[in-house]
């Protein structure tokens, strides 16, 4: 392993990690009124509407299938499914949501880029992250004829053993992807990347929306009229422009 090696798989994931909560924590205490997805549907609705919908519904699988696919440790799962078995699974149901997805960023991009209203209201950062979103999809789905060649599940134990030791701390976490493919180091490089510059973009909504998932374990608010007692013979308030 080279020193670069080193930096991106070994240091580079704590700093995009400290500048994902960190900066969120910040932006969330400062910038308040910036919280949020600056939606562009008053401009347009019609593409967003397919567009927005298949990335979302791509991306969401893609995300906790990595969170809980990379983050399990094997011994949990190891005695209902195998290594390579897990491999295929996550190859077919990642490919028809990676797919999902890279079209529906696609609309979206596309539409960010070529509809002048949208364009001209577009910050430099929307655009930015729609096309690290697509570079991304389209690495992930680079992956899949990769994998396809060790179907043993070899490589996909490394690339979780890695993120294992990432999260708990343990070392010679860079040493297990010395014999991964350039693909899926972009692929890791770009994904790190975006948690990165997650605090700065409108990716920031994402908490919310999972904050909101609180409201299905938040009592019921009970609310009760409240009724005044008005004592006898005591007029009560008329109506502007009622009549004597």
């Amino acid at each position: 392993m080279n020193a670069l090696d080193n930096f991106l798989f070994g240091l580079y994931p704590y700093i995009c990690l400290t500048v994902f909560f960190l900066g969120s924590l910040i932006r969330f205490d400062r910038d308040q009124y910036t919280w949020k997805s600056d939606s562009s549907q008053l401009l347009k609705a019609g593409q967003l509407r397919i567009g927005s919908n298949l990335f979302h519904v791509g991306v969401l699988f893609l995300f906790f299938g990595h969170f809980f696919g990379m983050l399990t440790p094997h011994f949990v799962y190891e005695h209902f499914i195998g290594a390579g078995a897990k491999q295929v699974v996550a190859m077919v149901s990642g490919g028809i949501a990676g797919l999902l997805g890279f079209i529906g960023v696609t609309i979206l991009l596309h539409r960010r880029l070529f509809e002048p209203r949208i364009r001209i209201n577009s910050k430099t950062s929307d655009i930015v992250l729609l096309v690290l979103l697509w570079l991304q999809l389209a690495l992930g789905l680079a992956t899949i004829p990769m994998s396809a060649q060790h179907l043993d599940g070899s490589m996909m134990m490394k690339l979780a053993e890695w993120a294992q030791r990432i999260v708990t701390f343990r070392t010679g976490a860079p040493e297990l992807l010395a014999e991964a493919g350039w693909i899926f180091k972009m692929h890791m490089f770009l994904g790190m990347s975006i948690f990165f510059i997650f605090p700065f973009t409108r990716l920031v909504h994402v908490w919310s929306g999972f904050g909101a998932a609180a409201y299905l374990v938040r009592p019921y608010q009970v609310v009760r009229a409240r009724r005044l007692n008005v004592p006898a013979g005591h007029n009560q308030p008329r109506r502007p422009g009622a009549g004597v």
